[in-house]
């Protein structure tokens, strides 16, 4: 029979294994979560960080929402200005009061912008696509890139005040458009009506 020692030694033995692989599986996960590269823009090589957040970043996603990212393998890239989780945001996108969600869904390096409906969580809208690489920018003096696709819920509010200077001025939307920009450059909305998404139509 083992004496008390050995026993001893044999259970931190064990725990370290046990700690150790679970390190070394967190750094392999936060490993996946940040996308290094270089890309050539002008003839010149610029390189890039990508930082990315799994689903389970965003506890207000609905369960079904959450899964169904999950079973994508989707991660959620993060703008070069992020400082909190951004990119899956709520809001009445398919009609006034409903309680829907639209995320970035970053696969292998492709990017897509999916509208969940509470109606239809399963089936999600795909609006755009576009390859990370195509959506890269530089933000300060150095020459790192970074990610510049942002989305927001944009309400009927902010949507009447973009169009004032429209003429006819267009009527005030009764639920809640997209905005999908490009950080620090342009934004376009995107407006769901009567069974088909559309972009809202802003001053020159």
């Amino acid at each position: 029979m083992p004496s008390t020692g050995r026993r001893t030694r044999c259970l931190l033995l064990c725990a370290f294994i046990v700690y150790s692989a679970a390190a070394q599986h967190d750094e392999q996960s936060l490993a996946k979560l940040v996308t290094r590269g270089e890309i050539t823009l002008d003839g010149q090589s610029h390189p890039y960080v990508i930082r990315h957040l799994p689903p389970d970043s965003f506890p207000d996603l609905p369960e079904p929402i959450a899964k169904s990212l999950e079973q994508r393998a989707c991660l959620i890239p993060q703008t070069y200005q992020a400082h909190q989780p951004e990119n899956a945001v709520r809001g009445s996108f398919e009609r006034p009061g409903s309680q829907d969600w639209a995320v970035l869904c970053s696969i292998q390096g492709n990017v897509s912008l999916l509208v969940f409906f509470a109606s239809a969580p399963g089936n999600p809208h795909v609006l755009a696509t576009a390859p990370e690489t195509a959506r890269l920018q530089a933000y300060n003096s150095s020459r790192v890139l970074g990610f510049n696709w942002g989305i927001d819920a944009a309400s009927p509010e902010v949507i009447h005040d973009a169009q004032i200077g429209l003429s006819p001025r267009p009527s005030r939307p009764d639920h809640d458009s997209l905005a999908d920009s490009i950080v620090d450059r342009t934004t376009i909305y995107r407006y769901f009506n009567n069974g088909s998404w559309t972009l809202v139509e802003l001053p020159d």
